[in-house]
């Protein structure tokens, strides 16, 4: 009797539970959301997921996504494509609920149009199995192939609420996928968008959305990084390497996914070198971190080779003494910040001076 009533008891929550997470019909934006001066909306659609940074890099393929050997951090087959584009700037991403009866390649066309009217370049389209990659799932699954979507955003990235409007139109399983790249002239540079509709496909938790059409839309626009960080003299780094035995460092910079360092870094390397030359015998161990973006494996190699670069930097420009400086790389294994949203990841991003006597 005890366990007729609580399989009861667990059906009733569950049902419950159900109910309350099911999506519903917006009538409305969610707060905070607002369209992107660069591309209109379709008549009739409303924003149920919404982000926008002051200041991110963003990828654009150019090429159909292809098969590699690497896993990501949910077991699935990464893709890649052969050509892409790597850009900075003010990036917004946008996901609308279109009205119902609007297809994918309905919508699809009319933001082409509206790309086109503004001068804009079509850099690449492409739909289902034509972009690479599992054309069913969304930014959510694990096991198999990843999707176009998590080649822009996965589901731990996203910070919409499990089963609310937002979470319903970007985790559930998805039906005639199209996309297309783009960029669009600027008065102080190139513009780049991307456009993926598709049709959801779930018929429990997000049965409202089931059949219609979402369009997610990326955004990055032309803007300068505001330089906020401060240049760490020799002297503090020394203050912090005798308080903790390490010092993390900003200052060293790389572009997404190289190893070769960029010349804005070289005021930071001067400054590890100043550090070094003042006591002789310090020997420092250099390590590399990264962000959680991309496959575990992936990102303790590109973190080392990062610190290989320093090293070599400052025994070849710097006169640093080889022998006192040895590599490491942890990738995304030590974070300084939580890596769920880009302020977080920017810290984690970084190079650390350890002393090793």
């Amino acid at each position: 009797m005890l366990a007729r009533i609580l399989l009861i008891g667990s059906l009733c929550l569950f049902g419950a539970a159900a109910a309350r997470a099911d999506a519903t019909i917006p009538t409305k934006d969610i707060a905070g959301a607002r369209d992107n001066p660069l591309l209109k909306r379709y008549e009739g659609s409303f924003i149920v997921s919404y982000e926008r940074l002051a200041f991110s890099d963003f990828k654009l393929p150019t090429a159909k996504l292809e098969r590699t050997e690497t896993l990501d951090r949910s077991n699935n087959y990464v893709f890649k494509p052969k050509t892409e584009l790597e850009v900075e700037g003010a990036r917004t991403r946008i996901a609308y609920l279109l009205p119902a009866g609007r297809s994918p390649l309905e919508v699809l066309r009319n933001y082409q149009d509206d790309v086109q009217a503004a001068g804009g370049e079509i850099l690449f389209s492409c739909k289902g199995e034509e972009c690479g990659g599992d054309p069913t799932r969304s930014s959510s699954g694990g096991g198999g192939e990843m999707s176009l979507m998590m080649y822009f955003v996965t589901e731990a990235q996203l910070k919409d609420a499990p089963f609310s409007n937002g979470s319903c139109a970007l985790t559930s399983r998805i039906g005639d996928q199209r996309f297309f790249s783009a960029k669009i002239p600027q008065a102080g540079g190139d513009a780049y968008v991307t456009v993926q509709t598709f049709q959801v496909k779930d018929d429990l938790y997000c049965k409202a959305f089931h059949e219609r059409t979402v369009a997610l839309v990326h955004i990055v626009e032309p803007k300068p990084r505001e330089q906020k960080m401060v240049l760490v003299k020799a002297d503090d780094m020394a203050k912090s390497i005798n308080a903790t035995g390490r010092v993390a460092l900003y200052g060293i910079y790389f572009d997404t996914d190289k190893a070769e360092l960029k010349p804005a870094s070289n005021p930071t390397l001067a400054e590890i070198a100043d550090l070094l030359s003042r006591d002789p015998k310090l020997a420092v161990l250099i390590v590399g971190h990264t962000d959680n973006q991309g496959a575990y494996d992936y990102n303790i190699d590109l973190s080392r080779r990062r610190a290989d670069a320093v090293v070599k930097a400052l025994a070849a420009n710097f006169r640093i003494d080889p022998k006192r400086l040895r590599a490491a790389g942890v990738g995304m294994a030590a974070p300084a910040a939580s890596n769920d949203a880009e302020d977080g990841r920017a810290k984690n991003r970084r190079v650390e001076v350890v002393k090793l006597n």
